[in-house]
């Protein structure tokens, strides 16, 4: 058991139609290290490569074994940081399930997008909508709060740099190679702590995380030194995949990431998302986001234009059923007998 979206995901990967994926796994390859190369790994190396990568000071960068790890020691370093306190966290809904969540078994009482917070949690691109906020805009929303945890999983499809570059206190950042990279056999991510907090936050850091094994820091090291080939090849099939998107939902901008929430979907997302398997179409159901009223749809796939099609069926198939069932229910009433007695309604009375 992972949780509860890595659960969906993982038990319906037998669905022809694969759009509940969000990242490059079995789209791209990444480079393999060679034996010598896992022999002589250095953790120190790649966080200094890491760092570099995101234009960083090294000594702010923590190396993890991926991002959600990364986002729940924030969470939880955070929460023991500001124990004289009310805590809560700000969040805005749909978001990805495990900064929300976690931050409540940390402590945090979670709250909407403008309450009063002891911390904000965001992920940039967003996910499951797709969009990048600006920075005046993330410095607003986060506004009056103690710390601004940002995690940074999909930047590299919106090729823009990290929050972390900017050294604004109170800002964390987060990353992994799993999404952009395909490095989920790596098991790879890293924290970037503000400036201020860096000397408190590494004796924590040092008793709860092991170390990465040789073999994920030989592969995360030829991985990074790969970077622009591997990007290249996302770019051509994200270029593609956004094209097909773009013919199919012609009033969204282009995502950001390579995901999309749509919300134009019947009855409502999780009936939908389950209607979407009689099809073998796999999305994701918007109440692992919080958010009940759409699905995640993710655009990694090869195969998406064609996947997206085999969507677009269920999804014009089941506004087609609705509006049969409004138009039979109209006729009803039309045709329904008036009883013996009743009077027709006067005109102009509502």
């Amino acid at each position: 058991m992972k949780f509860p979206l890595a659960d969906w995901i993982d038990a319906h990967r037998d669905c022809r139609h694969d759009l509940g994926t969000s990242g490059m796994r079995g789209s791209i390859r990444h480079p393999t290290a060679s034996p010598a190369e896992v022999r002589s790994a250095d953790p120190e190396v790649l966080r200094r490569e890491c760092a570099e990568s995101l234009d960083v000071d090294p000594g702010r960068l923590f190396l993890t074994h991926g991002a959600s790890e990364a986002n729940a020691a924030i969470l939880w370093f955070l929460a023991r940081r500001y124990r004289d306190r009310r805590l809560s966290c700000r969040v805005a809904i749909p978001e990805y399930p495990p900064l929300f969540g976690v931050a409540r078994w940390a402590g945090f009482e979670v709250s909407g997008d403008r309450a009063a917070a002891t911390i904000a949690v965001v992920s940039q691109p967003r996910n499951p909508e797709g969009d990048l906020w600006t920075r005046d805009r993330l410095e607003s929303w986060a506004e009056g709060t103690r710390s601004l945890l940002v995690d940074e999983t999909f930047r590299e499809f919106a090729h823009r740099p990290s929050v972390a570059r900017d050294r604004r206190p109170g800002v964390w950042a987060t990353g992994t190679l799993t999404k952009f990279f395909a490095g989920d056999d790596l098991r790879v991510g890293f924290v970037v702590a503000p400036e201020e907090e860096r000397s408190r936050y590494a004796p924590f850091h040092g008793m709860v995380f092991d170390e990465l094994p040789p073999a994920s820091v030989a592969g995360a090291l030829v991985t990074l030194r790969a970077r622009e080939p591997i990007r290249r090849e996302v770019d051509r099939l994200m270029e593609r995949n956004r094209a097909a998107f773009g013919k199919a939902f012609p009033r969204s901008p282009p995502p950001q990431a390579p995901v999309h929430f749509d919300r134009d979907v019947l009855p409502e997302g999780d009936s939908f998302a389950k209607r979407c398997l009689g099809a073998s179409v796999l999305v994701c159901p918007g109440s692992f986001f919080g958010d009940r009223s759409g699905v995640r749809i993710g655009l990694t796939r090869p195969s998406f234009p064609e996947d997206l099609a085999a969507y677009l069926r269920v999804r014009d198939a089941s506004h087609r059923s609705r509006a049969r069932s409004v138009k039979a229910r109209s006729a009803s009433r039309a045709v329904r007998p008036r009883r013996e007695g009743s009077a027709p309604a006067k005109a102009g009375r509502a």
